[in-house]
């Protein structure tokens, strides 16, 4: 389907209380366009402030009943989920309105700037975040894109996942999970790591590898096995702890001192308020991708100095009783595994509570689950989980959180399981003292934010 984006001026998304819907619509939005949207997260009333948010930007939101999609419609953005069946599909098809995907749509945005598209299994939208702040701090003007939202823009009463600079670059996070990420035609790719996640390693190799194919220039991290076999020029490419010679930006002499960390990226000294040895990787991503743009790792220094973080990664609601209380999206195996591992140096004891999304995704990670947790928690360290998000559609529920914990127990771990979060406080009560740091994660679940406050502010 050929479609021209200068030709479209009310584009309509089903699903735009997603991340990635609403940070596409806003952006469109803030180009000129005239842009609405449903999501039946309207109609469930869970939405949190997200419709009044895209409101306050002129977005115009209905309930997904159909009753948005008029005549004057002349573009339909689905997200993934979407199936035929909805109202709004069957009201377009009667139009002849055409309906594309967010992935296509996106494709379409990035190939109208000079785009930097950020990849690979974990880290993208805390990468994202960096980059645009350093690309702002060198003077770039740049636009982004992200699958979160960046504190500094939420500050501004923005959901913060989209911003629409006067600058020629723009920044995407490109997304692997279901292959969209082989549409764009980057100026620049940056491939941070590949680990099982939604796919088979095998799978994600070959769709990486197109990404590289399709990228102008590329940027690898050496320091991830898979990820090092796809480089392309190791003078674009970065590095940790000095683990690969010829990478041409080498992060080096990590230190974290509670909430805080240091490190020096090719002689040059950073800081970061941020937790976690992950975020060394992420932040000389983002100075190496920034400096193959253009920019200089002084701007970089500068601009990841006073960094505020995305959010709901590593994000420190704040410490009451001498307890901690961090929220974070960890929901694959490395990523909890990472999430835990950040929060050890703050404290004696880090009780981490996690509900996994989705029967399909839990089933397919569950030895990876078992194995990456296990072999982050320390001895005194205790995961309690929560039973798995249902978003609703048609799935087999053969599996529970319950096997997890059931699992780490018999690696003789401190495993407990909580089928109804709403018991967590009251079941781990007993084993929050001053000194631990109570880490809770999860994604896709709109709830989670509102559930983490709670629990903070209960405590």
């Amino acid at each position: 389907m050929n479609i021209d984006l200068q030709k479209i001026n009310n584009p309509f998304f089903i699903g735009i209380a997603g991340a990635g819907m609403s940070a596409i619509a806003q952006y469109l939005q803030g180009t000129g366009k005239n842009v609405s949207g449903s999501d039946r997260f309207f109609n469930e009333g869970k939405a949190g402030d997200i419709k009044e948010k895209l409101e306050a930007e002129g977005i115009r939101c209905f309930l997904q009943n159909g009753e948005g999609i008029t005549p004057g419609t002349d573009l339909v953005v689905a997200s993934t989920a979407i199936e035929e069946t909805v109202g709004e599909i069957k009201r377009a098809r009667e139009l002849n309105i055409p309906v594309i995907r967010r992935s296509e749509l996106l494709a379409l945005i990035a190939a109208s700037k000079k785009t930097i598209a950020i990849g690979g299994t974990s880290g993208k939208s805390t990468t994202t975040g960096m980059l645009f702040d350093i690309l702002q701090q060198a003077g770039m003007h740049p636009s982004v894109i992200s699958g979160a939202g960046l504190v500094s823009l939420i500050k501004k009463g923005k959901i913060g996942n989209a911003f629409v600079g006067s600058g020629e670059w723009l920044v995407i996070e490109a997304d692997e999970s279901d292959g969209s990420i082989v549409q764009y035609r980057p100026e620049i790719g940056v491939l941070l790591n590949i680990e099982k996640d939604h796919k088979e390693l095998d799978e994600l190799m070959r769709v990486f590898e197109t990404f590289r194919n399709n990228s102008r220039l590329f940027c690898v991290n050496r320091s991830n096995t898979h990820s090092a076999g796809l480089s392309v020029n190791p003078a674009y490419d970065f590095c940790v702890d000095g683990a690969c010679a010829g990478a041409g930006f080498q992060a080096t002499e990590f230190v974290q001192n509670g909430f805080h960390i240091a490190f020096k990226i090719n002689g040059q000294p950073f800081g970061i308020r941020i937790l976690g040895q992950h975020n060394m990787e992420n932040a000389v991503a983002a100075a190496a991708a920034a400096a193959v743009a253009g920019a200089s790792l002084e701007d970089a220094a500068v601009a990841l100095a006073n960094y505020e973080g995305i959010y709901r990664r590593s994000q420190v609601l704040g410490e009451k009783n001498g307890v901690w209380v961090v929220d974070d999206f960890a929901h694959n195996p490395v990523k909890c595994a990472a999430a835990i591992r950040s929060c050890q140096p703050v404290s004696e004891k880090v009780i981490a509570w996690f509900q996994p999304h989705g029967y399909t995704p839990t089933k397919f990670l569950r030895k990876e689950f078992v194995e990456e947790i296990g072999k982050a928690l320390r001895l005194q360290d205790e995961i309690w989980m929560s039973e798995i998000f249902y978003a609703g559609g048609t799935t087999t529920k053969d599996i529970s959180a319950g096997d997890l914990v059931n699992d780490l127990r018999a690696l003789g771990k401190n495993a407990y399981f909580v089928e109804d979060r709403g018991q967590l406080l009251k079941e781990v009560k007993a084993h929050l003292q001053a000194g631990v740091t109570l880490l809770l994660m999860g994604a896709r679940d709109p709830s989670l934010e509102q559930f983490a406050r709670e629990i903070y502010r209960a405590l």
